[in-house]
């Protein structure tokens, strides 16, 4: 039977043959007769509902001619109306006769009519094209009269893709690139290549690679997991143990390969993944679009992400008590959101904006949540009760925040570092911020602590440390009203805590602090002297005359010189702007002392001319603490003294741990650029912090070298009357931190140039020294004796240093090297001879023993250098052999020993040695690596640094993690763990000194000889990236790096420390290193002609980039909260001429520091227009304004 019965009797006529070869078309289970009645059946039935079409067709025609004749009746509007209405209907009667629909049953009466529907469409003629209709011209069969067409149908393609469908627009092919019109040998024009060119050069767009920078790459590296360079190590024994290579296949446990790895002919190891298999034999993948590529990378990502967040959530039901996990599961979200808007990145466009928006506030609800789920879980935890309040800081009103945060201190009081990051809020928080406000919750928080600490709070106990933290909160609010303006009350109240710690009377010691303090308010009150005034008795003289009856005022013996007041306003021709900066700042600089009315000349209170000059008990009364140990008492005249000006030991003070508030002063990133001393010119380090009385704009220059002649008589005073309460070894801290002053005095002078002042100073400083070296504790001080020798340098006496240095040097006896004060003294000997060409730097000359600096060195090793030493005396070689082998045991000895003088010193906890002799090797380590330097080169000096630097670091590092690992129960374990933590800060002071003395050296070498800088290069990045916070090393690199016009590698580096580090320091010095680089391109353009060669490469989107560095360091949370960059961020803007930019950075900075007044003060230097404006803010923020502007206009006016 055939497979098509109705065409069975033609292929009986065929050859047989052919039927042999055509028998697999054959079905013989069909029968001819039930075809034959199938097709009977079709015929009749497409008869049938050919007529029914015939007779519908002729009723719609009839229908039309009747709508027609109406449509000529009736006005356009309804025309419209019938005409919509027969389109529809014709679109129904399409629908209803385009498809057949049988109301039988069975599956025979089916039928396909489309051989009827094509027989229809051929017999009836093709109907002409509409003028409607949209038609090329080229279509047309037959010609038209009328060309063109109205389209009255709108696409909605082009609503959605904003352009026209690419086949409507005509294109064609270009011969040739050239352009007429044009210069061939200057000018051109770039053609787009053909798609033919593209296809021969790189094949289909949508089949190449994906660049790094498209979405869905951006994506893939957003969602997965970086891959591990090493395997990991299988925790089963059986496994294969620290292979250092990644196995081809996976083995099974009998030998045999696994499922996964196929092998065959094209791979035969099988090495090769499925397609490069195809490849090779010949074969591809499917194709598939990039819509497919992006939903399966996007797919693959939200299942990595949904893997972590099950993970997440897997470990917080298992170990809900686990405060880091919640944490960390909390930041986590802020992943989830940029990963879900990774592709969104490179699209513009308010949708987007908005979305990012609407998402942004749904993150921070949905972090909310979780932070309140895990506060309820673990309600004692202070840290996530910090998370949820830095949340909640963008979600809640002001009023309701503030509520919050003081709920939760009531709740933790005994909690200092709470406390301090709630003041933080209250001293940074613009819209409840206030002087008085913040000042009042400093005096809350201290009396609060107070009590926990006397035990008066019964609810909660005192945690170890608590003083010193109760120290570090009283300093921070004293260098909070400093930089509000308010001079006056942040000294008294050192000046209260003077009297209140070592003149307390001995009846009141065993009371608690409420009780003590409440004793010593009728003493403040009482008009009697203070601590730094004249007469100054104390509180516990005081206190013993009031027993007996008190004492008679006596009449002044001295007859105190009146300064005469000059004038103001010098110049009344300036504006208005400067002169109020102007007297501003003279009057911070003559009126930071409080106000006293002296009853000598009969003066009262209400004779003070600036009541706010006067300090209440009220304003300062609720800041006392108690300090019980002889140290705090020593750290607190050091924290007074440097609040003062004073240059005191970084260790001892233990400055406050958030030192980006106070950083004011453009000179910790600017000073020690001169090179006329190389070696000791970071003998007195700037902290950029300013002193008391120094309030100007970051540009301004100051009134006084000093504190101005009353400044000096108040540190004079306050020295006398503190000196004999205190004991021997703290009164050498005292005598040293002033002989520093008075260095740091002549060093301003030598700055400013100006001759006359600086023999003045000169006069007064050797004065002050002498007066201090006569006192019988400080006869034999090596380090009073250095510092004097130093000074005597510093003014030009270089005989008179070299007496200085030589008798100093014989009262250290036969100690030698084992006197680090000794070494000390030596040191600054030898360096200031090397740095007045007396030495013979680098093995230069090939008589180095007529060298002075050597003979000091070599006899140093000699068991301290003898007093009748001089330059003309010459050594023998053999002298120098021996030091050096003296140099070398010593050195040795002294590192391997290190480890347990440490041991030591926390186990005789009372042995008390302030300045760290045994752990002070900087003296040690520079004698010998300068001695090697003079007689050998730089690579032994270099050696000796490297081998003590790599010993002291590995300690430090050891000490550092034993004292984050130990936990402190009791208050003896407090005082193990301070005395161990001053150990690690000395230690790391040490390490940092030396390297500082490392890179001088190999700089000065570097300038006077011809040497590689990659080794100086190398010891400054790996010295910066331990000590990050070292100005002095930060400022020797940007001095290497900016020589050099390619950046790259400064940027870098730069880069890697701060990304992982939270400190503002190396981001200030990133942005000082890209400002000195534009200054230096700036001045080489402006230089030249426009025609000639530059002698340096422009470079362009310096600007931007600094501009993305200050962003960068702004969004951090220390950098938020510090003045000076904020300063530095605002005049970079406006000096580019960004005013309305630079503006609106004032008002960002004052959401963060409201305040800093120096702010204000630079505000209104660059914005003078809005004097008014800033002035009203200060006033309503209660910052301190000594000239108000209507005093302003009378002194014009005058």
């Amino acid at each position: 039977m055939a497979l098509f019965p109705a065409f069975a009797g033609e292929a009986t006529n065929k050859d047989e043959d052919l039927s042999k070869e055509l028998d697999w078309l054959k079905n013989k289970s069909f029968q001819t007769s039930e075809a034959l009645t199938l097709h009977n059946r079709f015929v009749e039935k497409t008869s049938e509902r050919q007529n029914q079409k015939e007779s519908s067709v002729g009723r719609d025609v009839s229908s039309a001619e009747q709508e027609e004749e109406e449509e000529s009746n009736v006005p356009p509007k309804k025309k419209k109306k019938k005409s919509e209405k027969k389109k529809k209907k014709k679109k129904k009667h399409k629908k209803k006769s385009g498809r057949y629909s049988g109301s039988s049953g069975s599956d025979s009466d089916t039928v396909y009519p489309s051989d009827l529907k094509r027989e229809e469409e051929e017999d009836c003629p093709k109907p002409t094209p509409l003028a409607s209709c949209f038609s090329w011209l080229d279509d047309l069969q037959t010609p038209t009269g009328q060309a063109f067409c109205v389209d009255r149908k709108a696409d909605p393609a082009n609503w959605t893709y904003k352009s026209l469908y690419r086949g409507d627009v005509a294109r064609y092919r270009r011969k040739g690139s050239s352009s007429l019109g044009l210069n061939s040998h200057r000018q051109g024009v770039s053609w787009e290549e053909s798609e033919s060119n593209k296809k021969q050069k790189g094949g289909d767009k949508k089949k190449g690679a994906d660049r790094y920078f498209s979405t869905v790459s951006r994506q893939l590296l957003r969602s997965e997991p970086p891959v591990p360079a090493i395997p990991t190590v299988p925790e089963c024994s059986d496994g294969i143990s620290a292979i250092p290579f990644l196995p081809l296949c996976e083995e099974k446990k009998g030998g045999q390969t696994g499922d996964r790895v196929q092998t065959s002919s094209v791979n035969p190891l099988g090495v090769y993944d499925s397609s490069t298999a195809l490849w090779l034999q010949g074969k591809g993948l499917q194709d598939q679009t990039e819509q497919q590529k992006e939903d399966t990378q996007k797919e693959k990502g939200e299942v990595l992400l949904a893997g972590r967040t099950e993970d997440f959530n897997r470990r917080l039901r298992e170990q809900p008590a686990d405060t880091q996990l919640w944490i960390e599961f909390i930041r986590y979200q802020d992943e989830l959101t940029a990963t879900a808007f990774g592709g969104e990145e490179e699209q513009q466009g308010s949708d987007v904006a908005e979305r990012r928006k609407s998402s942004y506030r749904a993150v921070l609800e949905k972090k909310l949540s979780i932070a309140e789920r895990a506060v309820a879980v673990n309600p004692s935890c202070v840290d996530l009760q910090l998370e949820r309040l830095r949340i909640c800081k963008e979600l809640w009103e002001p009023s309701l925040l503030a509520k919050e945060w003081k709920k939760l201190v009531f709740l933790h009081p005994n909690s200092t570092s709470l406390w301090k990051k709630y003041l933080l809020f209250t001293q940074s928080y613009f819209s409840n911020f206030s002087v008085s406000k913040v000042n009042s919750a400093y005096g809350k928080c201290l009396s609060t602590l107070s009590a926990v600490r006397d035990g008066s709070m019964v609810s909660h106990t005192a945690q170890p440390g608590i003083e010193e933290d109760m120290l570090d909160i009283l300093t921070l609010q004293c260098h909070f009203l400093r930089q509000a303006g308010h001079c006056e009350k942040a000294i008294s109240l050192f000046q209260a805590m003077m009297d209140f710690t070592f003149y307390k009377p001995d009846s009141v010691q065993k009371l608690s602090t409420k009780q003590q303090v409440e004793f010593f308010e009728p003493f403040w009150d009482s008009g009697e002297a203070r601590v730094g005034e004249v007469g100054a008795r104390g509180w516990k003289a005081w206190m013993q005359q009031q027993e007996r009856g008190g004492w008679l005022q006596p009449n002044a013996e001295e007859d105190e010189e009146e300064e005469e007041e000059e004038e103001e306003v010098k110049d009344r021709s300036q504006p208005r702007w400067t002169v109020w900066l102007d007297v501003e700042t003279s009057r911070e600089a003559a009126h930071w002392l409080p106000w006293r009315p002296d009853k000598t000349k009969g003066q009262s209170e209400e004779d003070c001319e600036d009541p706010d000059r006067q300090v209440l008990f009220d304003d300062i009364g609720s800041s006392l603490i108690c300090l019980s140990s002889p140290e705090l008492q020593l750290r607190l005249l050091l924290r007074f003294f440097s609040f003062l000006g004073l240059p005191v030991d970084s260790v001892l003070s233990d400055a406050p741990c958030q030192p980006g508030l106070l950083l004011e002063n453009l000179s910790v990133l600017t000073q020690g650029n001169e090179l006329c001393h190389p070696l000791t010119s970071s003998n007195l380090p700037d902290l950029g912090v300013n002193s008391v009385g120094h309030m100007t704009t970051l540009q301004g220059t100051r009134k006084w070298i000093g504190l101005g002649k009353l400044g000096e008589k108040f540190v004079t005073y306050v020295f006398s009357m503190i000196q004999p309460v205190v004991p021997a070894q703290h009164r050498a801290v005292l005598s040293l931190s002033w002989m520093q002053y008075e260095k740091l005095k002549v060093l301003r002078c030598l700055r400013c140039s100006n001759k006359k002042r600086l023999r003045s100073q000169g006069k007064s400083s050797k004065r002050i020294a002498k007066q201090l070296l006569k006192e019988s504790d400080n006869r034999s001080s090596l380090v009073l004796w250095r510092e004097y020798g130093h000074l005597e340098s510093m003014l030009g006496n270089l005989d008179e240093a070299r007496k200085v240095f030589s008798t100093a040097s014989a009262l250290g006896g036969a100690k030698g090297l084992r006197s680090a004060s000794l070494c000390e003294l030596c040191l600054l000997w030898a360096q200031l001879e090397v740095e007045n060409k007396e030495g013979s730097p680098g093995g230069g000359l090939s008589d180095v023993t007529t060298s002075l600096a050597v003979c000091v060195l070599t006899r140093l090793a000699a068991e301290g250098a003898s007093s009748s030493s001089s330059s003309s005396e010459s050594l023998s070689p053999v002298s120098i052999l021996k030091a050096r082998r003296t140099y070398e045991q010593t050195l040795t000895a002294v590192l391997s020993g290190l480890d347990q003088n440490t041991q030591n010193l926390e186990a005789n906890r009372k042995e008390e040695d302030l300045l760290g002799e045994k752990l002070r090797l900087r003296g040690l380590v520079g004698c010998y690596a300068l001695f090697q330097y003079l007689t050998m080169g730089i690579q032994a000096a270099n050696l000796v640094y490297s081998q003590a630097i790599e010993r002291m670091e590995e300690l430090h590092r050891t000490l550092k993690l034993g004292h984050e690992k130990t936990e402190l129960p009791s208050q003896s374990a407090g005082d193990s763990s301070h005395t161990n933590r001053r150990c690690v800060n000395r230690l790391a002071s040490e390490c940092e000194e030396i390297a500082v003395q490392q890179a001088a050296l190999l700089r000065y070498h570097n300038s006077i000889n011809v040497f590689p800088l990659a080794t100086l290069r190398q010891m400054l990045t790996s010295s910066l990236s331990t000590w990050s916070s070292s100005a002095p090393l930060w400022r020797i690199y940007i001095q290497v790096e900016n020589r050099y016009h390619s950046a790259g590698r400064a940027r870098r580096f730069f880069h890697s420390v701060t990304r992982n580090n939270c400190k503002v320091l190396p981001r200030l010095f990133s942005v000082v290193a890209e400002q000195q680089r534009k200054l230096l391109v700036d001045a080489a353009q402006r230089s030249c002609c426009h025609d000639a060669a530059l002698p340096i490469l422009p470079e362009n989107g310096l600007s931007n980039r600094i501009h993305g560095l200050f962003e960068n360091a702004i969004a951090t949370e220390l950098g938020s909260h510090c003045p000076l960059l904020w300063r530095m961020y605002m005049n970079f803007l406006a000096s580019e001429g960004r005013v309305d930019k630079a503006k609106g950075i004032f008002y960002k900075a004052l959401q963060n520091i409201p305040w800093a007044k120096g702010l204000y003060m630079d505000a209104v230097q660059l914005f003078p227009v809005h004097l008014q404006e800033f002035v009203d803010l200060m006033t309503e923020k209660e910052l301190r304004l000594r000239l108000p502007l209507e005093e302003l206009d009378i002194l014009l006016e005058d």
